[in-house]
């Protein structure tokens, strides 16, 4: 790699790191690309000549800006429960008697558990961060180029491979104490001991609920990462530019 090309990754990496808490993927790339065109007007990279660093310091910035995007947005209130992607459903013990929770009158009940569940999720996300910080910062070279030229969810896939044992480990104590925070606890002990009485039904609930809302929640955060991998992999603008095809490697 040419010496100024190098100088120019050193220059462009504080503007990706400026606007990173707040930048999506498409305009991390649009800073990215703009800021090659002004420091070196006319020069196009060369993916082929990419250096290993260079490749790995890249696809880490990306993934940063990506991963941080998506905790946003699913620690914010109904950022679970008002997005149906990630949604966190009722337990499918409870959901199997739900209708006729309706019949009996405890709608509302039934309700007001599914939100409780979701707001425990939504306080719990920000907890991820620290180890999908830490999962990117020890990306090898050869993960970094499996990611790049991998399919739409590859730094998705990473992500579950080196973050879920650490994650459900941490996840776990803050749910459970979000759940009791919000209420979910109760929530689920007045259902149980209701459905119980319910001629038809006669039997407690049987549910984990620290256990099954941090699944839900995971799988959720997991979800997030892998639409925000995919904007960056297909939006075509971006795709088409040679900075893009150096960082991201051809598609």
């Amino acid at each position: 790699m040419k010496a100024r090309t190098f100088v120019t990754i050193l220059l462009i990496t504080p503007l990706l790191t400026i606007n990173s808490a707040s930048a999506d993927w498409n305009t991390m790339l649009n800073d990215l690309k703009d800021a090659g065109k002004t420091l070196l007007p006319g020069e196009q990279a060369n993916s082929n000549s990419l250096d290993s660093g260079t490749l790995v310091s890249g696809l880490k910035e990306a993934l940063n800006v990506g991963s941080q995007r998506a905790i946003d947005r699913i620690s914010q209130t109904d950022g679970y429960l008002g997005n149906p992607e990630i949604r966190i459903p009722l337990p499918p013990q409870v959901e199997k008697v739900g209708n006729l929770l309706r019949q009996v009158g405890m709608s509302e009940m039934a309700d007001e558990f599914q939100t409780s569940i979701n707001r425990a999720a939504e306080e719990a996300a920000p907890e991820a961060t620290s180890i999908i910080v830490d999962a990117i910062q020890r990306m090898t070279i050869s993960d970094a180029r499996n990611i790049l030229n991998g399919p739409e969810n590859a730094a998705t896939q990473y992500f579950r491979e080196q973050t879920s044992g650490r994650l459900t480990e941490l996840f776990r104590p803050s749910i459970k104490n979000s759940l009791d925070q919000v209420g979910s606890t109760r929530y689920y002990n007045q259902l149980s001991d209701r459905v119980a009485n319910v001629p038809v039904v006669g039997q407690e609930l049987n549910v984990d609920l620290p256990d099954y809302v941090t699944e839900q929640a995971l799988n959720g955060l997991f979800t997030m990462l892998a639409m925000e991998e995919k904007k960056i992999r297909e939006n075509p603008a971006a795709r088409t530019t040679e900075l893009l095809k150096t960082v991201f490697g051809q598609q």
